[in-house]
């Protein structure tokens, strides 16, 4: 019997042997591979042979758990023992299912083991080696904890009672657990919930440990950071404090109050301490931030309230005060920006809990509070000063504290402040302003910056009109004082000059930045000031001597005159009060209508030096004053109508003075102040009157042979033309202004010639001509029979320049003009998303080449010339829809070569013109117009989308190989972003024409319960209401029609666009096909309809939004017609992975009328279950392996007898092999 004992042992020893010899070979062979891997001089063959030798050992060796110990081991390299560590994480994650009962024990022991003496101290082991050490027990956790492993939490505190070391390993372990379980969630529900709920259990001990571990080692780091011989120890313990303290923060957010507010708040009081530690401070901000921010029962968050105390509030402004007061390092700026965080949510806080019916008060300390609030609002930090701002709205909106006097002290310090914070300085690449320091930090580029102030200031101004409404008075006085100033402050050009001119300001002069901020202040405060005082307490005196002094301030500066102007504008309210000062407005404007730098430019005969921007601007700023003053207040301008024609009338005698866009802006304000005649007849005359010139022009032979033929129309224009200087000469500039001027003034009179709003005065005027049979009135516009005498010739301009795309047309463009076609730079750059270069913007002439200018001209022509469109219906209503044969007229004209129109032309024809024709028409003429122009116009979009969708997909796959050009300004992007927003205004057009409004909004609801299973958890219902309109109806009563809306919106959802097939699912799919749902649909279109949302889930699923809604549709349709169409389970059955006895349970309740019906949310997710093999993921996850974590019996489903107050420490005596017995 011995003897075979002992051979027994002598075999095991000699097994365990020829084990360790496979592992030392094995380790050798890997440490070659993983330095191959790593070696920067290796060549791509070696790399990939030594990465897939390490990836088949990782898959399919049987001794992995000893290698990787063996590998992990501290006097190895730090690369290897991370590989090493690495092998030990892979079987934890795809082998512990299978692994026998004791290999697990091993496992475990000897990780726990690493963690106790087989790491390098706390200040020289590398970062990446704890946190991969860190994760393995965190997996292990994932898969045995509490049920298999009840110790768990003792075990990590007796750890820690070893060292700085192993405590900090503790401290990454408990981090990432409340990570994986709460934040991202990344395990089964069950095993979710019985980690979080234990966790929740315990997290009075887990809170009680953190809290002992952050105050012990900052005590010993404070004792010993003074003393230089004590420096290692004092900086392991502040690792360690740190570590601690970024734990509690991945705690702070969703534990229970209560733990926070624990022991008078003591975690808080600690925190607050902490922010004078330069070493410890940002994370004690960060968690300080955490706390203060959250959400819940306002009866828990009022314990919070203590950081408005003595103490906390001395901290806080102490710990602001130093990190400022030592100059910009970054990191204290960051400090400082956690710090502004804080005191933001303090406030939201106190917003939240003070209110009249509660008992919370208004602080002792909230002077205190408000003027360290100031201090970041004033400091050179833009970024600091609009961090600020929501909470100075939303204290200014409350409705106890905007009452209390601290608050309304604090108004004109704020307004003072915003004074200077809506000065735009601080650009990065500048150094004129202490901001710019601070923007080197915050920003990219001077654009970046530019888009940030600009949504900075508008939030400003939002809150500065809030302050206003609690104290108007003391706005309009600083801005009086600031505007007075500026009048009288010598300008400063500064050392860039503008482009415009010598002596002119560029965007960046002092004086310019200056105007510009005054002006957005005074614009939003007096504006306020008029809502929110009484009619007989406006300061009319004051305003008046303010507008005096803008109108009599001259300037050759066109950049200050914008300003100007718009103070003119700001203070013409006042005007109302004293309608004598309307002339010298309206005098003030004129002159700035014709402003030019250069006076001898207005009368050069050929074409002048292009006009800058800024000048361009100033014009275009005074037409749209005097539309925006005649719309605004058309009675007070009505008496001096005589006086504004005649300005008009001369300014138009000269043909070279105005641009036609000005030409037109002056007539649309004539045509508004018209509007108040309210006397059809009058109204008429003078609408005739104005458009005589246009209708002689348009209506001539000339004209009408240019407008119909594509060759004399590019002839005319000068496309055909070789220019020898591109910028300079322009022989036929003249001829394209006149067509753009009639078809400005065509547009302008369409868009604002109007009836009377009141019944009543329509009535008396003369405009009403009768009723609809549902008794709503009809009216007519008098500027109907003068548009309608030109409107075939717009048409014959529409079909000529819809032509200019054929090929043979295309090639008839002179060689300077070969592109004049195609798209202006500044679309292409607002479809690719890029930004306009900033400094470039005012100084540069707006059309540098006559190429350009040519661009323009057709781009803006062809837009304006589908705006008359889109807008006759709206304004002449019947008078409109009911032209003979206009039908037919468009189809010939604006439908016409549509194969040749590019996509950026198309996109605008369907929502300019399409949509509100189709929006504004009676139901009368749905029969007549809307659907013979609508059936073969969706016919032919679903078919173009379809070639151009194919392409994509065809140029994609071809690119997978390639995908390393990612160029954002190359063509074949700019082209499949077209196609995305043509797609998109197809689908748009589609929904408007065919879905009641109140059938478009969708809820999507993210479920919150911890019961609810995760992949389940986006819910999109469309509401019942979705129905179709009568047009809808109309529409899918046509075969062809019918067929060719349903094609496409099933079809666009396997597009690649994601927001085109959230819209089209949740607004459309359904309600097109439920109205078919009652015909005899044939079997292989219905499964093709289920097919087509199938495969939209293979391309979208992977967006939750897009995969809900999806689902939902599916589910709809399936429900519906699978009991009429065994053909979709066979549909079903093709879904890869599908588990049939599972279709086959569901198919039978859903089939038996007899059996209970089960809850929707229920029937939902085990259908969604179902369909999960064809739920596209993203690429990312495509080809990862799944990671299996086994549910463990359940802690929580039983009745729960009282559980013992800590699961954790049972006193058992078992062994580690009971422990993680499974």
């Amino acid at each position: 019997m011995a003897a075979a004992a002992a051979v027994a042992a002598a075999a095991a020893a000699m097994a365990a042997a020829m084990v360790g010899e496979q592992v030392n070979s094995l380790c050798e062979q890997l440490v070659k591979a993983v330095t191959v891997i790593m070696d920067p001089a290796s060549t791509q063959r070696y790399r990939l042979e030594a990465l897939k030798f390490c990836e088949e050992f990782k898959e399919k060796c049987p001794i992995c758990v000893p290698c990787g110990l063996k590998l992990a081991e501290k006097t190895q390299t730090a690369i290897v023992r991370h590989f090493g560590l690495q092998i030990l994480e892979h079987v934890v994650k795809f082998r512990w299912n299978s692994m026998p009962r004791l290999e697990k024990v091993y496992l475990k022991n000897n990780v726990m083991g690493l963690i106790s003496s087989g790491t390098q101290s706390i200040l020289e082991e590398e970062s990446h080696i704890k946190d991969v050490l860190s994760r393995i027990v965190v997996e292990m956790i994932k898969r045995e904890w509490p049920q298999h492993w009840p110790d768990m939490l003792k075990e990590l505190d007796t750890l820690s009672k070893q060292g700085e070391t192993q405590t900090e390993l503790v401290m990454f372990i408990l981090l990432r657990l409340a990570e994986d379980v709460v934040t991202f969630q990344t395990l089964p529900t069950q095993r979710r919930r019985d980690i979080q709920q234990t966790l929740t259990q315990n997290m009075e001990k887990i809170f009680s440990f953190l809290l002992t571990t952050l105050q012990q080692n900052v005590n010993k780091y404070r004792r010993m950071k003074t003393d230089l011989t004590q420096e290692p120890k004092a900086q392991a313990n502040c690792r360690v404090g740190i570590a601690a303290l970024n734990t509690l923060a991945g705690y702070i957010d969703w534990v229970a109050l209560s733990h926070i507010t624990a022991d008078n708040c003591k975690l808080l009081e600690m925190l607050c301490l902490l922010l004078n530690e330069p070493e410890l401070q940002i994370g004690a901000a960060e968690c300080l931030l955490i706390a203060v921010s959250r959400k819940g029962k306002l009866e828990d968050r009022k314990p919070l309230m203590v950081l408005f105390g003595d103490v906390a509030m001395h901290y806080i402004l102490s710990a602001a005060q130093t990190a400022d007061g030592e100059g910009l390092v970054e990191k204290h700026y960051v400090f400082l920006k956690r710090l502004c965080q804080v005191l933001c949510a303090l406030g939201s806080q106190l917003c939240a809990l003070l209110g009249s019916d509660s008992d919370v008060e208004t602080p002792p300390n909230f002077g205190k509070y408000l003027d360290s609030f100031l201090a970041f609002t004033t400091h050179p930090s833009q970024f600091l000063r609009s961090s600020t701002q929501i909470t100075w709205g939303a204290l200014f909106r409350h409705e106890v504290l905007s009452r209390d006097p601290l608050l309304l002290g604090m108004i004109p310090k704020y307004l003072r402040a915003s004074m200077t914070n809506l000065v735009k300085v601080g650009f990065p690449s500048k150094s004129d302003s202490p901001s710019c320091e601070y923007s080197r930090f915050d920003f990219d580029s001077d654009e970046d910056f530019n888009a940030f102030f600009n949504s900075f200031r508008a939030q400003q101004g939002e809150v500065m009109r809030m302050a206003c409404r609690l104290d108007p008075r003391t706005g309009f006085q600083m801005a009086g004082e600031w505007l007075k100033y500026q009048l009288t402050t010598p300008v400063d050009t500064g050392p860039m000059n503008s482009k415009t001119g010598e002596g002119l300001c560029s965007i960046f002069s002092p004086s310019f930045v200056q105007w510009d901020a005054m002006t957005f202040f005074s614009e939003s405060v007096i504006s306020q000031m008029f809502r929110t005082l009484d009619k007989d307490e406006i300061p009319v005196n004051d305003g008046i001597d303010l507008l005096q002094l803008v109108l009599n301030f001259e300037t050759k500066d066109p950049l200050i005159l914008s300003c100007v102007l718009t103070n003119v504008s700001a203070l013409f309210p006042f005007v109302t009060y004293r309608p004598e000062y309307l002339p010298q407005v309206l005098s003030k404007l004129f002159a700035s209508v014709t402003f030019e730098v250069i006076e001898e430019s207005k009368f050069v005969m050929s074409v002048q030096a292009p006009r800058t921007r800024a000048v361009k601007n100033v014009r275009r700023h005074a037409c749209s004053s005097i539309i925006k003053m005649c719309r605004d207040y058309p009675q007070l301008v009505l008496p001096n109508f005589e006086v504004l024609y005649n300005h008009v009338k001369q300014l138009l005698s000269n043909e070279l003075l105005l641009t036609q866009m000005e030409k037109c802006a002056l007539m649309e304000a004539l045509v508004l102040i018209s509007n108040q005649f309210k006397d059809y007849e009058r109204q008429k005359a003078f609408l005739e009157e104005l458009m005589a010139p246009v209708a002689g022009l348009w209506l001539s032979p000339e004209m009408q042979r240019v407008l119909s033929d594509p060759e004399a129309f590019i002839s005319y224009v000068g496309a055909d033309n070789k220019i020898a200087d591109p910028v300079l000469e322009d022989p036929s500039g003249l001829n394209r202004s006149r067509i753009s001027f009639c078809v400005y003034t065509i547009l302008g009179v369409v868009k604002r010639a109007r009836w009377p709003a009141a019944p009543e005065e329509a009535k008396a005027g003369g405009f009403l001509v009768g009723y609809m049979p549902s008794g709503s009135p009809i009216y007519r516009n008098p500027c109907t029979e003068q548009v309608l005498k030109l409107l075939d010739n717009l048409l014959a301009l529409i079909r000529t320049h819809n032509n200019l795309y054929m090929p043979e047309m295309v090639a008839r463009l002179g060689e300077t003009f070969a592109k004049a076609l195609d798209m202006l730079e500044v679309e292409k750059n607002a479809i690719l998303g890029l930004p306009q270069p900033l400094l470039e913007l005012y100084d540069s002439p707006v059309y540098k080449t006559v190429l350009e200018r040519m661009q323009g001209f057709f781009c803006t022509l062809y837009d304006n010339c589908f705006h008359i469109l889109g807008n006759a219906g709206p304004s002449m209503q019947q008078d409109f829809y009911t032209v003979e044969g206009l039908a037919s007229q468009l189809l010939s004209s604006a439908f016409i070569n549509l194969n040749n129109i590019p996509d950026y032309r198309l996109r605008p024809m369907l929502r300019v013109f399409v949509k509100p024709l189709v929006l504004f028409c009676p139901s009368e003429y749905y029969e007549t117009l809307v659907c013979p122009m609508l059936g073969p116009l969706f016919t032919y979009l679903h078919m173009r989308l379809s070639q151009k969708w194919q392409v994509i997909n065809q140029r994609s796959m071809l690119c997978e190989d390639d995908a390393a050009d990612d160029n954002p300004e190359s063509q074949e992007m700019l082209e499949e972003q077209l196609v995305r927003l043509l797609t998109r205004e197809v689908m748009d057009l589609i929904t408007v024409c065919c879905v009641s409004k109140k059938g478009v909004e969708h809820n999507t609801a993210v479920a919150v319960d911890g019961d609810d299973d995760e992949a389940m958890a986006t819910e999109v219902t469309p509401p019942a209401s979705a129905e179709l309109t009568e047009l809808g109806k109309c529409l899918m009563a046509q075969e062809e029609v019918c067929t060719a809306l349903l094609i496409t919106a099933y079809t666009s959802l396997s597009w690649k666009d994601t927001l085109s097939c959230q819209r089209t699912t949740t607004q459309l799919c359904w309600p097109l096909l439920k109205q078919v749902l009652q015909g005899n649909l044939l079997p292989d279109a219905v499964s093709w309809f289920f097919a087509s949302v199938l495969k939209g889930l293979q391309t979208h699923g992977q967006h939750n939004g897009c995969m809900a809604a999806l689902v939902h549709l599916a589910f709809q349709i399936y429900e519906a017609l699978r009991p009429r169409y065994t053909e979709l389970k066979a549909v079903m059955e093709q879904i890869p992975d599908i588990q049939r006895d599972s279709l086959e349970q569901f198919d039978s309740k859903l089939l038996n009328p007899t059996l209970q019906k089960v809850a929707d949310k229920r029937r939902k997710d085990h259908f969604k279950r179902l369909i999960t093999g064809c739920i596209g993921k993203p690429l990312g996850e495509q080809f990862r392996k799944e990671v299996h974590i086994r549910n463990l019996p359940s802690l929580f489903k039983k009745v729960k007898p009282s559980l013992e107050p800590d699961v954790l420490e049972n006193e058992d005596g078992e062994s580690l092999t009971a422990l993680f017995e499974s």
